[in-house]
């Protein structure tokens, strides 16, 4: 070694040191307050906890492989041994895995600190909140929620990275990106119905129809019309929660846009965003604002095709959220076969006819088929004029006038809003 590159080495081996010693006493702080005392205490604590991430650092600086490889399994071989030993009612392996993972946290210094350093933070919250998992896994999830997870992840770490990602016609028909959308809709319905169980019903109008309207914001409005024709609740609140509804409404059109085609983002994330802002503020305002006699009746979940009900241990519906999907992919088709027949008043007239049905699946084809500018950005501020009309109509229809009346400006004051800002970024 150069005489000059000593005093780098060195400084660079102490601070290497340092850190693994740092990550040591951090894992070990926490094991020791579970060790116990007297013979039946646990194998390792503070001080074995650091030398071993010391010595793991130390035989990494070695640059020797061999001698790596020995000490992991030194390691290993004591927690063996204190398993073997431990005569305890409950002997886990919790400690000795942990010891053996502290030791390459200490092996991982010498390439990457951050990165040590993370993972040896992340093992101490993991081991510091073992009665908050147990709780959690053995008390909170449900079995339902936990068939539900075991099949939203094997569709994302299993089935999503088999599908071929190349469209089968044109720049539709791509398996990868109709599993990526079934994956998107099932997390987000997942996600409103952890959501919504732990809030509870305190604000259950505002969050079941947040949760409902990822699924379909105008099913959301028409069951709370629904409700305000049969009496059961206040027109206020029940516009309320359809205002709310179109919040996800916005927000679910950057998740798809994400999915399908990203380079929209950059035109779509303002608009998207400072409409769904004045929709929640709206719609929090007829929320709180609504007279309280009217809450009782409406602290019910709505139910809306794709979302299992409040009193479901179901996480998600598999097969409504496989018909949302099915959907987006047939009105892209027809978008995109409309606009081969008839050019750029095609994709027009695919587009609205689209959006009467669902706007997301009438502006997923919009982005899988157009870029963010020119006419793309006038069919999709069409698409949300015909949606805004379609949600109004719907209104008037099963909630009648007043609750039109209480719905009609927050719904066309929001879109009006994003349209506007849309034309200007894509124009």
């Amino acid at each position: 070694m150069p005489e000059n590159a000593a005093p780098s080495f060195f400084a660079s081996a102490a601070t290497t040191l340092a850190v693994a010693l740092g990550c040591g006493l951090l894992v070990g702080i926490e094991r020791e307050r579970r060790k116990g005392s007297g013979p039946g205490r646990a194998m390792a604590g503070l001080r074995t906890f650091a030398l071993v991430c010391v010595m793991g650092a130390t035989t990494a600086l070695t640059q020797v492989s061999g001698l790596v490889v020995a000490g992991a399994a030194f390691v290993a071989a004591l927690g063996v041994v204190a398993y073997w030993r431990d005569r305890s009612d409950d002997p886990g392996v919790t400690t000795e895995v942990a010891l053996l993972l502290t030791y390459l946290i200490g092996v991982l210094c010498v390439w990457s600190l951050p990165l040590a350093a993370a993972l040896a933070v992340g093992l101490t919250a993991v081991l510091e909140g073992r009665e908050r998992m147990h709780r959690f896994a053995r008390h909170w999830l449900r079995p339902a929620e936990v068939r539900d997870g075991i099949v939203l992840a094997a569709l994302v770490l299993v089935a999503l990275p088999l599908m071929p990602d190349r469209p089968f016609w044109g720049p539709v028909l791509n398996p990868h990106l109709m599993v990526q959308l079934l994956a998107l809709l099932l997390a987000v319905q997942s996600l409103a119905h952890l959501g919504r169980r732990l809030l509870q019903a305190r604000h259950a109008v505002a969050l079941s129809s947040l949760a409902s309207g990822f699924v379909s914001s105008t099913a959301t409005i028409a069951t709370l019309g629904l409700a305000v024709r049969e009496g059961r609740s206040g027109a206020r609140l029940m516009a309320g929660g359809g205002l709310l509804s179109c919040v996800s409404t916005q927000l679910q059109l950057l998740l798809v846009a994400a999915a399908v085609q990203p380079a929209w983002l950059a035109t779509l994330w303002i608009p998207a965003l400072a409409a769904a802002a004045l929709a929640a503020l709206w719609g929090v305002w007829l929320v709180r604002g609504a007279p309280a006699e009217t809450e009782l009746g409406a602290m019910s979940t709505p139910r809306v095709e794709g979302l299992p009900t409040a009193g479901s241990e179901r996480m998600f519906s598999l097969r409504g959220a496989a018909a949302v999907a099915a959907l987006l992919t047939a009105i892209q088709v027809l978008v995109h076969a409309l606009t081969l027949w008839l050019g750029q008043a095609g994709l027009y007239v695919g587009t609205l006819l689209g959006a009467l049905a669902d706007l997301h699946s009438a502006l997923a084809a919009v982005f899988a088929t157009r870029p963010p500018a020119g006419p793309a950005g006038l069919a999709v501020v069409l698409a949300l004029a015909v949606h805004a009309l379609s949600k109004s109509i719907t209104a008037a229809l099963t909630g009648g006038g007043r609750y039109v009346a209480w719905l009609a400006p927050g719904l066309w004051a929001h879109t009006l809003l994003g349209a506007a800002l849309l034309w200007f970024l894509s124009s």
